[in-house]
């Protein structure tokens, strides 16, 4: 029990304590609340605007969370046809499904049902946007390597999760654009060779679209990808506050210590502010900002497709995939494979596993086994920073191609065209961004080094004694100029010679020939810009001073 000096009445007799402290007191005799808060709640965090985008991933799921909580308690997911008699007009008389119904009386007669289900949506394209923009930025800054790896997988499983908990929840209302999207992950789960057939029946509970899919999505949306996704926050935020933010490099901040504001009441007071802002951002869109008005689509009906059926922009990339992919069929062993389907079915998975992946080899390719905890300006580490922006060129040319029908009705294109685009960009955008990004790369590292060594330009000029005019530059600041120049530029692993000392032929393994090349291509010669050293700096400032 935690110690307190006990009052004294008038009377000279202790005053018992009040009811709160009593039950502070009992809880803290058994939790030991006082004690855990005390070493906790001061806990310093390294502070930067870059870190709002984790927060947003969080108030957005919380938001996910109470608004889908309250849609559930009017929503009937049921897949039995009733003949709609609600206060809409154009559908009365039409056969519809439950779950239909249910949505539009939740947008139609509900107090507020509309609102709630429009912030419920805009909520979820926000949350995966933030997850995406926010796994960019631990990307860009090297914050996945060590301690941090394990929390990189669970920011991208929480990613993935996010990808099939926005698919299933999209498909719940039952209306045409939903329902397109149904037919499209059944036509992508038949295409699995040999298996693809009992999946399908499987999961519909027979042929498509069968009167169990809707009730197996809810529970799949509402209980199971939900609870382990709170159970992922949960751990995710825990390696946070036990490894704390990494920092950027500034004085006096090093791998060994941290510079920062304490959590509370700093961190707890922006963290309270900034939720609200959230929230209140998200009102606002799903007050005057329309999404999926399932009352203008019409239900769902096997027999009809809607022309711009889109589903929401983070599955683009894996419908862009299928749209553009050649309509190849291969016959064997009795069996049909769609290829056209299935390769970029399969692809969507193994080109966002490069991305898990990527933290452990560049481990494996650098040997490096420090923590780190002082995070990179991109520029200063051009092979990473231009490997993510190949993968995010592609992301978008392949969104581009999941919506290759509104960009050919919109600007008047050929859609064979725009697929066509689609295709050979495919192959040729990721590696001219990546190149493009690595020679920006390379001269801001070049404009960094002018900066420490000739300062920032003023716009002064000024004339010398023999006639000459020149700029008179600034002198940066120790500390400018320290931040500048705090990074690392790490040596190209090198498998040493091949001929030992005796003059034998030294086996040298793949993995370490592949360790050698993939190291000269992130770190060899032409990779990085030297750092100025001091003994440059004295040289260029012992002579006129014009600089």
């Amino acid at each position: 029990m935690s110690e307190r000096t006990q009052d004294h009445g008038q009377d000279g007799r202790p005053t018992p304590p009040a009811k709160g402290e009593r039950i502070a007191d009992w809880a803290d005799g058994r939790l030991g609340i006082h004690t855990l808060g005390k070493s906790q709640l001061r806990k310093v965090f390294p502070d930067h605007w870059s870190f709002m985008f984790g927060e947003i991933c969080l108030y957005s799921f919380l938001i996910l969370i109470l608004t889908g909580i309250w849609l559930t308690l009017f929503f009937e997911p049921s897949g039995m046809e009733v003949e709609y008699n609600g206060t809409y007009e154009p559908l009365k008389g039409v056969l519809v499904t439950r779950a239909y119904e249910s949505t539009v009386d939740i947008s139609m007669e509900v107090r507020g049902g509309l609102l709630i289900r429009q912030i419920h949506h805009w909520a979820a394209l926000v949350f995966v946007a933030g997850m995406l923009v926010h796994m960019m930025r631990v990307f860009f800054t090297g914050a996945f390597r060590k301690p941090r790896e394990l929390n990189w997988l669970f920011g991208w499983t929480l990613l993935m999760l996010g990808l099939i908990t926005g698919l299933t929840g999209y498909s719940l209302p039952d209306d045409l654009l939903s329902g397109t999207g149904v037919r499209f992950a059944q036509g992508a789960i038949l295409s699995i060779p040999v298996v693809g057939t009992y999946i399908s029946f499987f999961l519909f509970g027979g042929e498509f679209p069968g009167h169990d899919i809707i009730p197996r999505l809810f529970a799949v949306h509402v209980l199971l990808l939900p609870g382990i996704m709170l159970g992922l926050v949960v751990a995710h935020l825990i390696l946070v506050f036990y490894h704390k933010h990494t920092q950027f490099a500034g004085p006096g901040r090093s791998e060994r210590n941290v510079i920062g504001a304490p959590f509370f009441p700093i961190y707890v007071a922006k963290a309270g502010g900034f939720f609200f802002l959230v929230f209140g951002v998200l009102a606002i869109m799903g007050a005057v900002a329309t999404i999926n008005p399932v009352w203008a689509l019409g239900p769902y009906r096997p027999d009809l497709v809607g022309t711009g059926a889109q589903p929401d922009w983070y599955l683009g990339f894996s419908e862009g995939l299928i749209r553009v992919m050649p309509s190849w069929e291969l016959n064997a062993w009795g069996h049909t494979l769609e290829l056209g389907v299935f390769i970029p079915f399969a692809l969507f998975p193994l080109i966002m596993m490069v991305i898990a992946a990527y933290p452990f080899v560049e481990a494996w390719v650098t040997k490096d086994r420090r923590e780190h905890h002082v995070a990179d300006r991109p520029r200063n580490a051009p092979a990473r920073t231009s490997f993510g922006v190949a993968w995010l060129s592609l992301y978008g040319v392949l969104m581009v191609g999941g919506g290759n029908d509104i960009w050919a009705t919109h600007f008047h294109l050929s859609i064979n065209a725009i697929t066509w685009f689609v295709r050979i960009a495919f192959f040729v955008v990721p590696p001219l961004a990546y190149v493009v990004t690595y020679r920006i790369c390379l001269g801001l590292q070049r404009r960094d080094r002018a900066k420490v060594l000739h300062g920032r330009e003023s716009g002064t000029i000024k004339r010398l004694p023999h006639g000459e005019y020149v700029e008179v530059h600034q002198p940066l600041t120790q500390a400018e100029r320290y931040t500048l120049t705090a990074h690392e530029q790490p040596v190209p692993y090198e498998v040493g010679p091949l001929v030992d000392a005796n003059g034998v032929l030294r086996k040298v393994p793949r993995a370490e020939r592949l360790r050698a090349r993939l190291s000269r291509a992130m770190y060899g010669p032409g990779t990085q810009v030297p750092k100025p050293t001091a003994e440059e700096y004295r040289q260029i400032h012992s002579g006129d001073g014009h600089h």
